[in-house]
């Protein structure tokens, strides 16, 4: 599951340098699908990511509007903070090969319960399914997408 995270990791970064040629304007561009934009798709899936290890670990969510994020250098910094938390969590919850249950309270009071690990992979799926609408919105605007295939990455 870890290798998962990583390849995650190295795909964000990517997009990261991607994004780097393009102007704020492209980043902010509001678009079809996904968060709407560039800039907050890739912060969304950052944010998700974030919520899920810090209810996990029973710590504060970090609470970010996602109207207020206006740079990309803000987003890479709010990733390598979550990326460092996450990591954390990840081995030890390896090292202790935890079966906890998180309990979910909805609005309405009603109680749902999730497997640890079902949260990670839903964590691992969720930025897959954000990044490929990166890549048709790269297509859309006459760029090549990030290349994502996990065979061709050199991580396990």
């Amino acid at each position: 599951m870890y290798e998962l995270f990583k390849y995650n990791w190295q795909i964000r970064e990517d997009w990261f340098n991607w994004c780097e040629d393009l102007s704020k304007d492209d980043l902010i561009k509001k678009r079809t699908g996904g968060m709407g934009s560039i800039l907050h798709n890739i912060f969304h899936v950052i944010d998700c990511e974030q919520l899920w290890i810090n209810q996990m670990k029973g710590t504060l969510v970090i609470q970010k509007d996602i109207s207020t994020i206006a740079s990309l250098n803000e987003i890479k910094e709010f990733s390598t903070l979550t990326k460092t938390v996450t990591k954390q969590f990840i081995l030890d919850y390896i090292e202790r090969n935890d079966k906890k249950t998180l309990v979910f309270q909805k609005n309405n009071g009603e109680e749902l319960h999730f497997s640890y690990e079902k949260i990670l992979h839903h964590i691992i799926t969720h930025e897959i399914h954000h990044m490929g609408q990166l890549s048709v919105w790269a297509r859309e605007i006459g760029k090549k997408p990030v290349p994502s295939d996990l065979m061709l990455k050199d991580l396990f």
